[in-house]
């Protein structure tokens, strides 16, 4: 059998994974995360993904490669991971009170054959004070997250609703990934 890889440094995915006793290895992407603002939010993230997955996958040609990437969107705008505190506070605020979506992107890739798809999750954020996001701010939470806000952490607070795949929110949508995954092995 093929060795599976997952083509991402995130401790999140790596835990999802180890969740539903899958054996893996972890190779980390080098890619420059670039994407065409113009495409639509759920080409974006599978492109994303598909890039990171493309990039392990042609140093390991042996093997199943999982690559995923999330991203948050709000009113159309693609919030990534914030520069800065200010940034951070500045996308708090606008999820703050409102509905966002958050879609992640997933690729698998072997020699024979590739599949790429996505899962959009609706969050909605309850209303929060000034002191609320600067406490969390302070956490440093925020601070390596696609929206500024991490579900399965202190963030959790934040959320009012989702309708959809809480796993996708995470990082990974797991229940999607390992059905696709059946198809490799």
């Amino acid at each position: 059998m093929k060795p599976l890889i997952l083509a991402s440094g995130s401790p999140r995915r790596k835990e999802l994974l180890q969740q539903v006793k899958l054996s893996f290895e972890v190779k980390v992407s080098n890619i420059e995360e670039t994407f065409d603002p113009s495409n639509a939010p759920e080409e974006i993230a599978m492109n994303l993904a598909f890039q990171k997955a493309n990039d392990v996958a042609q140093k390991s040609t042996d093997a199943v490669v999982i690559g995923s990437d999330t991203i948050v969107v709000y009113d159309g705008h693609v919030l990534g991971k914030p520069k800065n505190h200010d940034d951070a506070r500045y996308m708090l605020r606008i999820l703050s009170g409102n509905t966002h979506y958050v879609i992640s992107g997933v690729a698998i890739i072997s020699e024979e054959r590739q599949v790429s798809f996505y899962e959009k999750t609706a969050v909605t954020f309850w209303d929060l004070t000034d002191e609320e996001i600067d406490y969390y701010i302070q956490s440093g939470e925020p601070m390596d997250k696609a929206g500024s806000y991490g579900i399965q952490e202190v963030g959790a607070l934040f959320v009012k609703e989702i309708k959809g795949d809480y796993f996708s929110v995470v990082g990974l949508p797991l229940s999607r990934t390992v059905r696709e995954l059946k198809s490799f092995f």
